[in-house]
C-alpha cells in the first residue's frame, strides 16, 4: 500500500514529537516536526504539506488565550487546502470542538491511542487529496524572481540566531541586524516578518543607501502637494505605507543627522508629519533596521545619535560572514542550484566533488550574495547536468588575503579546540590563551563559535 503524502507535527514536547514521528513514518512518505509554532508559516511556504497535527497549547497564549486557535485560523487563512487535526488534552476537548468551526477536520486527545491517531491522520489526508481539491504539492510555488526562503544551515552561530528569532519574531520589539554586505540581512528581516503577527500585510522596505539626502524626509514621511518644487501630488511615506506591518530600513547608518532627530520623534510619538503638513498621522509599525557599519563607533564620532541607537536596538542580531559558516556553504549553494534549476529549466543539476571543495575553500568576501550569483552564472553556462570546479569561474584570491584568511582560521580553530577541551569553561579558555574574558567573548562572537 503506497504511503500518504506529507505530515507536519507541531508540538512543544519533543518526546511527543519523536513518538508520533516514529509511529506515523510507517504511513506517511514524509513526516516533518516543529517544536514551536513560530516557524509554522515559513515551513508551510517552503514545504508541500498535506496534513498538520497541531497542538492546542504552547508556552504562551495569543489573542483568544490559546495558541492552537490562533495558528489554526492562520492556517485556514493562508493555506486553505491543507487539513488540520488538533492535538489536545482532556481539559481542552470543549475548546477543540469549538475550534472545528474554524476549519479543523478532527481532534486527538492526549494520551492518544495509536490506532485512532493513525486512522484520523490518514482520514485527513484522504480529505486533503479528494477529487476536485488541488493537492498541496500543486499549490502556487514561490516566484522565481523572489529570494529563496531563509536558509538557517547547521552552524552553531545560526542555530543561536534562529532560537533568538523564534522568541522575538512574535513581539513588536525593534530589531537591529548587523553584518557584512551580502550576509542576508534583508532575508532575515523578511523571515522575522513572516513569523510575526503582522505577516498578513507585506513588509515595506527602503534602502537608505540609495536615497539622495534631499529626498530622505519625503521618502520616510511623505509630503503634501506643493510642499516643494516638483511636489505635484500628495505622497505617502514609507512609515505610513507600513502602518500595521513591518518597516525595514536597510543601511540605517546612512541616515543624515538632521533626519535622525525626526525619525526618533516619529518612533517615540508613533506618528509622522508629512512635508507641508501640520497634522500628525498616527502609525503602527514594527521597525527592523540593518547596517554593515559600526554604529557605536559612529555614536562616539558624533555621526549617529545615541538615543536613536537605543530606540532601534531593542534586539541586536549579528549575522556571521559566510566564511565563518563553512559547513553551510555547499548546502546553501545546492539550495540556490535547485532554485535556479527550476528557473532556467535545468532541474537535477549537481556539483562535482571538486566543485564542492572549491566552493568550501573560497573566502566569499561578498558572502551569500556572491555565492548566489556564482551559482546562477555557473548553471546558465554549464552544458550538462553537472557543474565542475572550473565552471564556477572563481578567481584565485590574492596571496595576502589568503594569508590573512589562514591566520584568521587558525585563531578560530584554536579557540574552538580550547572551548571543546575545557568543556565550555570560558574562564579556563581565556587563561589558556592569555586573553581577557571580554576579548574572548568578542572573538567568539566574531567567529560565530
Amino acid at each position: 500500500m503506497p504511503k500518504a503524502g506529507t505530515l507536519l507535527i507541531v508540538d512543544d514536547n519533543r518526546n511527543i514529537l519523536s513518538a508520533v514521528r516514529m509511529l506515523t513514518e510507517k504511513y506517511f512518505a514524509r513526516v516533518l516536526t516543529l517544536a514551536s509554532p513560530n516557524l509554522l508559516v515559513s515551513t508551510m511556504r517552503a514545504e508541500a504539506v498535506d496534513v498538520v497535527l497541531l497542538d492546542m497549547n504552547f508556552h504562551a497564549g495569543i489573542n483568544t488565550g490559546n495558541e492552537g486557535l490562533y495558528w489554526l485560523q492562520e492556517l485556514a487563512k493562508r493555506f486553505p487546502a491543507v487539513r488540520v487535526v488538533l492535538f489536545t488534552a482532556y481539559a481542552d476537548v470543549d475548546l477543540a470542538v469549538r475550534a472545528m468551526k474554524f476549519g479543523a477536520v478532527d481532534f486527538i486527545v492526549k494520551p492518544w491511542q495509536n490506532e485512532k491517531l493513525v486512522e484520523t491522520l490518514l482520514g485527513a489526508y484522504r480529505l486533503a487529496t479528494e477529487p476536485g481539491r488541488k493537492p498541496a504539492k500543486q499549490q502556487p510555488a514561490e516566484r522565481f524572481g523572489a529570494e529563496p526562503p531563509m536558509f538557517w544551515g547547521a552552524s552553531r552561530a545560526m542555530a543561536r540566531i534562529r532560537d533568538l528569532v523564534d522568541r522575538v519574531a512574535v513581539t513588536d520589539a525593534n530589531i537591529l541586524i548587523t553584518g557584512e554586505n551580502g550576509t542576508g540581512k534583508e532575508m532575515l528581516a523578511r523571515e522575522i516578518h513572516r513569523l510575526s503577527r503582522r505577516a498578513g500585510r507585506p513588509m515595506v522596505s527602503l534602502d537608505m543607501g540609495a536615497i539622495p539626502e534631499p529626498l530622505f524626509e519625503s521618502e520616510l514621511f511623505g509630503h503634501l502637494k506643493g510642499a516643494f518644487t516638483d511636489a505635484h501630488a500628495d505622497r505617502v511615506g514609507k512609515f505610513e505605507a507600513a502602518d500595521g506591518s513591518t518597516l525595514f530600513l536597510d543601511e540605517i547608518g546612512n541616515l543624515p543627522l538632521r533626519m535622525q532627530a525626526k525619525m526618533l520623534s516619529a518612533l517615540q510619538n508613533r506618528s509622522v508629519l508629512r512635508l507641508g503638513s501640520n497634522v500628525a498621522t498616527p502609525v503602527d509599525i514594527r521597525l527592523i533596521t540593518a547596517t554593515n557599519r559600526d554604529l557605536p563607533a559612529m555614536v562616539a564620532a558624533s555621526e549617529f545619535r545615541q538615543d536613536l541607537l537605543f530606540r532601534i536596538n531593542t534586539i541586536h542580531i549579528e549575522l556571521p560572514p559566510l566564511r565563518h559558516r563553512s559547513e553551510d556553504i555547499v548546502p546553501l549553494a545546492e539550495r540556490f542550484l535547485e532554485h535556479y534549476g527550476r528557473k532556467y529549466g535545468k532541474p537535477g543539476a549537481a556539483f562535482t566533488e571538486r566543485a564542492a571543495e572549491r566552493l568550501t575553500a573560497h573566502r566569499w568576501e561578498g558572502n551569500i550574495r556572491e555565492l548566489q550569483h556564482t551559482v546562477e552564472k555557473a548553471l546558465i553556462l554549464c552544458d550538462g547536468g553537472t557543474i565542475d570546479a572550473e565552471e564556477l569561474q572563481l578567481q584565485p584570491e590574492r596571496r595576502a588575503a589568503a594569508e590573512g584568511a589562514t591566520l584568521e582560521e587558525m585563531e578560530r580553530r584554536m579557540i574552538a579546540e580550547a572551548i571543546a577541551a575545557s568543556g565550555g569553561n570560558l574562564s579556563v579558555v581565556a587563561r589558556q590563551l592569555g586573553i581577557t574574558r571580554q576579548t574572548l567573548y568578542n572573538k567568539i562572537k566574531r567567529y560565530g563559535l
